[in-house]
């Protein structure tokens, strides 16, 4: 991926964290955010667990159809929800995209082995 490309990606994580944030404290009757706040990290995390799911079922089909489409738009409905879970801890996209910068290049096993116990 080229730098605007990588650049490009974090504006539209960031553009979308800020309206999430925006969401908050608004009246969780007309906002999907806010009602996902009210209900706290378990209604939260229930729906990660949901998204997530539904994105390996969308993989799985891919590989039989061949078309990767749903696959995008469960992934971006993961993400998204991964977004209202790092809001709800005051966590950022860009803290994610520089937890990934450090890993780069980083074999997965040197990584695990180097993480606190």
């Amino acid at each position: 991926m080229s730098i605007e490309a990588n650049e490009a990606a974090g504006t539209i994580l960031d553009r979308v964290a800020a309206t999430i944030e925006s969401r908050k404290g608004a009246d969780p009757a007309t906002s999907y955010v806010a009602k996902l706040f009210s209900k706290g990290d378990d209604a939260i995390l229930k729906k990660i667990g949901e998204e997530a799911t539904e994105t390996v079922m969308a993989a799985k089909d891919a590989r039989v159809t061949g078309d990767g489409a749903k696959v995008l738009y469960e992934v971006a409905d993961l993400w998204f929800h991964s977004l209202v879970l790092l809001a709800q801890f005051d966590l950022s996209p860009q803290q994610v995209l520089d937890e990934l910068a450090r890993r780069e290049g980083m074999s997965g096993i040197a990584e695990k082995a180097a993480r606190p116990e």
